[in-house]
């Protein structure tokens, strides 16, 4: 069976940019490039980033960049990277609930569609809006193609990328590929490579593992967000089972746990 990479090779149709008119851009705020084909996302997720908390200093950056962006200002690409479910990628989806209505578009891209971002450069060029491109849960084994085409695209392939677009990237890998050093023969030239890639992101992010009055804290904000009537001993001592039961402290299993917590409640109710 040819891997995912190969097939899609196989099938690949060109983008063409007269396949897409202006309005397309226009109506809706969010796309991904499928199949070399961008579709829209008719109902895209839009957190408020006021309420993803413990993550102030990566927010400031983040919007801050952004913003540069979206006024036409010279401003990076980005890559955040750090521990599972500490609110990387909905950081990233939040900048459409604060830029959408300015003209900030989000196109996210799958890896293995990394061959069809010339042709995206192409069908992007020149629009009115910006766009960031979104790699969400980036990562290469050693050796991938996609490594070296994408670290060509960022910068340094021979054509001039388009003024309206920016890759943002998250990643749990704070080099894109695994730290293998011990099991190589030149480990040297292998951190080499791996920074070869990670230096064409103007600013890195880093997000770290949140502890247990982190984590507290942001149980307490999602019971009120959600009006959970419950004595906060007993909400506090659930959260903590259930943390401990799933390994860690992190912005998700407090997501979950309050989902888990809500419907038991109205289920008794």
């Amino acid at each position: 069976m040819l891997p995912m990479e190969e097939l899609l090779k196989a099938l690949y149709k060109p983008i063409r940019a007269e396949d897409y008119t202006d309005d397309f851009f226009e109506r809706y705020l969010a796309f991904r490039l499928k199949g070399s084909q961008i579709e829209p996302v008719k109902n895209p997720s839009m957190p408020d980033p006021d309420k993803l908390l413990h993550i102030d200093r990566q927010k400031e950056i983040l919007l801050r960049n952004t913003e540069q962006f979206v006024r036409g200002l010279p401003a990076n690409d980005v890559l955040i990277w750090g521990e599972r479910g500490t609110g990387k990628s909905s950081l990233v989806k939040s900048l459409l609930k604060v830029f959408g209505s300015q003209g900030l578009r989000i196109v996210q891209v799958y890896k293995w569609e990394i061959f069809s971002l010339t042709e995206l450069y192409e069908v992007l060029r020149d629009r009115k809006q910006r766009f960031i491109l979104f790699f969400d849960d980036l990562s290469f084994e050693p050796g991938e193609e996609g490594f070296k085409l994408l670290k060509s695209l960022l910068e340094g392939d021979i054509e001039e990328r388009p003024e309206n677009v920016l890759v943002y990237a998250t990643s749990n890998r704070r080099h894109l590929i695994p730290d293998l050093e011990l099991e190589e023969k030149f480990p040297s030239e292998s951190l080499q490579e791996r920074i070869s890639l990670i230096d064409r992101f103007g600013i890195r992010l880093g997000f770290f593992a949140f502890d247990k009055e982190m984590y507290l804290d942001i149980v307490h904000a999602y019971a009120k967000e959600r009006g959970l009537v419950i004595p906060e001993e007993r909400l506090e001592r659930e959260a903590l089972l259930w943390a401990t039961e799933r390994g860690g402290f992190s912005g998700r299993i407090a997501y979950q746990f309050i989902k888990d917590l809500e419907g038991r409640l109205k289920l008794s109710s």
